[in-house]
């Protein structure tokens, strides 16, 4: 069984970037410098910014589906990106290298049928275990400790 693991599309955030700190501020959205190699992550890219590149902080609605799970966190998104990652068959680093993540998996109204939590690490076990039922149309992977979303799991 094949997987794709996606990172959100360009389109929404393009416009975000290059804007003055006032105007980010008038959105509500926040533009950070990466500190370390690690705990920066762009949800576009699937990958941890590098120390000192920019990134905006943004609240995203990831589940946007009329149901109870509809949901939206915040994230991060690189303003380098130009365009999606898609990691075929394989577990990005950026979700690896995370102590704990969780996997919320949904059918296709949206509602969630299945739920875990794995270390990166050992996340495809979890992960092909979810897209065995049936009824799981797509899975969201957040990082468990603090809940941010951090990437969209399909068949490939």
């Amino acid at each position: 069984m094949s997987y794709v693991v996606s990172g959100l599309p360009l389109a929404p955030f393009a416009p975000l970037f290059g804007l003055s700190g006032e105007a980010l501020a008038e959105r509500g959205v926040v533009r950070m410098e990466a500190t370390s190699p690690v705990g920066f992550p762009c949800r576009i890219l699937l990958k941890d910014a590098e120390p000192g590149e920019t990134l905006l902080l943004l609240n995203y609605e990831h589940q946007p589906a009329e149901t109870p799970y509809r949901s939206r966190h915040a994230i991060f998104v690189n303003e380098s990106a130009r365009e999606p990652a898609r990691f075929e068959g394989q577990i990005p680093p950026v979700l690896a290298v995370r102590p704990f993540i969780s996997l919320r998996a949904f059918d296709e109204a949206g509602m969630m049928v299945d739920g875990a939590v794995a270390p990166g690490a050992e996340l495809e076990p979890a992960v092909l275990k979810m897209l065995e039922r049936q009824e799981t149309a797509y899975i969201h992977a957040h990082n468990a400790g603090r809940g941010c979303y951090a990437a969209r799991i399909d068949l490939a």
